[in-house]
Order: structure tokens, then C-alpha cells, then sequence
């Protein structure tokens, strides 16, 4: 396995960065999503992973040897993109097999190899047939096949998934982790698509402006974003203005609420606090004593399959709350909402 670190790597195109000296440590074996905006520089920065990009400045290292230079047939990456990169005029098995005959591989042992990927990504049965007669997931699959086949150290998909259907992506999410899982190859995937990260990453190195805003697990940065613009970014946020003051307890739109944790350091400074739809409890039954009990009014309902979202006008502000449709509340309707202290997290307007 590999470990991958980038050192204040930068890119810049026509005097304007791209990337913008980033840092980063890639654990062996890890899978790591770099997620952002369009234009953030993330698939920059695959690129001069791969080595099909020459930084303008900063160095990059496997397993503590210096690959900046080194050619990409040279690297052992392996790199899967959106657009598939198949050939139209060879079969799958032959597309699987490009890359070891390239190697110059001994037939057989190409053979052998190929049909234990093909089986691998379950594509025996079309081993004969060419791209134009495969749905675009099977496509996928075959150019994620030729790849591993090749046993790369590094493994690179930039938008593996960006052509496929909702239910294919899912089916790929897992079908890929499952493979990362299988061979504990290290991986960075790029995305600009949140749920994807989530569901794909060890850790998620969110890029803005062609640099690291938070490195954490999926779980800490949708939980504990650094920022605003992160926290905006990874959705589904109630983001309003707050004051913090030493007690722990903050003066909002909506009153004054209980934190989970004393803001000393930001008592009596205006900031920014976050909380997720989901994180509001509506109707909950708990006793007069829980804190940060409030009354709503629904402005707006809206049915979203399996959950329903609601607008709810809450003393001088408005908040959006998330749960299941199993009880679908009507437009007009006062309920009470329950604001989980510990779930209310201080925005860092510095960060």
C-alpha cells in the first residue's frame, strides 16, 4: 500500500492559481475524496497526482519518495474518469486488456488475468461485446476493470459517476467501495457531489478556491463544519445570526437557546451558529424542562418521498426541519420543536 502527501503543491494557469498550496497526508490504504465546486482545482490536483499535470511549484510523494518528476507510465496510478475512455472498436475483454498488453504481458497470463477481473466486476457474460451494446454502469465497470487489472498503488476516479442515473450511482457507490475494501488499494476520488463523499470516504478534504477548507471524516464535517461556506456547501443547514454569551447560551432569531458546550472564547461577538434540519425534533413530547423548546408555525410543506420538509416561522426568524412522512403535518399547523443544544454548532468566521 501507498501513502500519498502532497506538499505545499500548487498549479497555476495563466497567472491565476488553481491550486493553491495545498497540504495533504494520504494514509495507506485510505480513501480519501477531495469535494468541491466546480473550478475548485480538485481534479487539478488529480491530475498532478497522476502525473498528466507538472505542478508549478511543490512536490509530490509515495511512500516517502519524491514522484514529481517521474513520468506517469512510471507512477503505478491508475486513473478512471467520467467519460469512461473506452475503445469502440474492441470488445470489453479486449479494453480490459489493453493496458497489460501495453506491459507487454504474456498472452496467457493477459487471459488468466483479464477473466478474474471480468469476473471480479461481474462482466464475464459480456466479455464479447463492445461499449456501444453496454449500459452506461456496465461501462463504468470495464473501465474500472482495466484499470485494477494493471494493480496499480494508487488509485484515482475524477467523476466516476457523473454520467450515470441516481440508482446506478448508488449501485456504483457501493460496487466501488466494495473493490476499495477487496484490494486496500489507496484511493482519492473527486466529487462535487456531498452525498457521494459521505457515503464513499474515510475523509473528506473539502476545496475552495484551490485549497483545503477541512480535512475530516464524513462525519465531523457534516456534524462540525469549519465555516459557513462548508457548512452551506455540505446542505441541509438552518445557518442564522447569533450572539454567544459566557454561560453558554447564545441570543437568536428564535430566542435564547442552551448550547451544548460554553463559547467563551466568542462571548459577546456576533457570529453565525448551524443547525441540520434533521436535528429538530418536532412534537417531542419531552418534559418542560428540556431546553430550547419552542413553538412554530408551518409556512410551507413539502413532500420529498420518504421525508417531508417543512418552513416553519419560529418567533422572529424561520427554520427548515426535516423528518419522515409517516405523519404529514398541513400548512398552518403549530407544533412544538425541540433544539438539541449539543446540535447547535458556533460557525468560525475566521476559517
Amino acid at each position: 500500500m501507498t501513502q500519498v502527501q502532497l506538499k505545499n503543491l500548487s498549479k497555476v494557469f495563466s497567472g491565476a492559481p488553481a491550486v493553491d498550496a495545498i497540504d495533504l497526508d494520504v494514509v495507506s490504504g485510505e480513501f480519501l475524496v477531495l469535494l468541491g465546486p466546480s473550478g475548485c482545482g480538485k481534479t487539478t490536483t488529480l491530475r498532478m497526482v497522476c502525473g498528466l499535470e507538472q505542478p508549478t511549484s511543490g512536490s509530490i510523494w509515495f511512500n516517502e519518495a519524491d514522484v514529481t518528476q517521474v513520468c506517469v507510465q512510471n507512477r503505478r496510478v491508475g486513473l478512471v474518469s467520467q467519460r469512461f475512455g473506452l475503445f469502440p472498436h474492441m470488445t470489453v475483454e479486449q479494453n480490459v486488456a489493453f493496458g497489460l498488453s501495453v506491459r507487454g504481458l504474456p498472452a496467457e497470463l493477459q487471459k488468466k488475468q483479464v477473466n478474474e477481473m471480468l469476473d471480479i466486476v461481474h462482466l464475464s457474460e459480456f466479455a464479447n461485446r463492445f461499449p456501444s451494446q453496454l449500459s452506461g454502469g456496465q461501462c463504468q465497470r470495464v473501465a474500472i476493470a482495466r484499470t485494477l487489472v494493471t494493480k496499480p498503488d494508487v488509485l484515482l476516479l475524477d467523476e466516476p459517476m457523473a454520467s450515470l442515473d441516481t440508482l446506478l450511482r448508488a449501485q456504483m457507490r457501493q460496487f466501488i467501495r466494495d473493490l476499495h475494501d477487496e484490494y486496500g488499494m489507496t484511493t482519492l476520488l473527486v466529487t462535487h457531489d456531498q452525498v457521494e463523499a459521505m457515503d464513499l470516504a474515510d475523509r473528506i478534504a473539502v476545496i475552495f478556491d484551490g485549497r483545503i477548507a477541512q480535512l475530516a471524516t464524513p462525519e465531523e464535517i457534516y456534524q462540525n463544519p469549519v465555516n459557513e461556506r462548508t457548512a452551506r456547501f455540505m446542505g441541509h443547514s438552518n445557518i442564522f445570526e447569533c450572539t454567544p454569551s459566557s454561560d453558554g447560551h447564545i441570543e437568536s432569531p428564535f430566542g435564547r437557546l442552551t448550547l451544548g458546550t460554553p463559547a467563551r472564547p466568542r462571548a459577546n461577538q456576533p457570529t453565525k451558529a448551524m443547525l441540520r434540519f434533521e436535528s429538530i425534533q418536532i412534537d417531542s413530547h419531552k418534559s418542560d424542562t428540556q431546553h430550547n423548546v419552542l413553538k412554530g408555525t408551518i409556512k410551507r410543506a413539502e413532500f420529498l418521498g420518504a421525508m417531508m420538509r417543512y418552513t416553519l416561522q419560529v418567533a422572529q426568524g424561520t427554520l427548515t426541519v426535516e423528518e419522515a412522512s409517516t405523519n404529514i403535518r398541513k400548512t398552518g399547523e403549530v407544533v412544538s420543536i425541540s433544539l438539541p443544544p449539543e446540535q447547535i454548532w458556533l460557525l468560525d468566521a475566521s476559517a
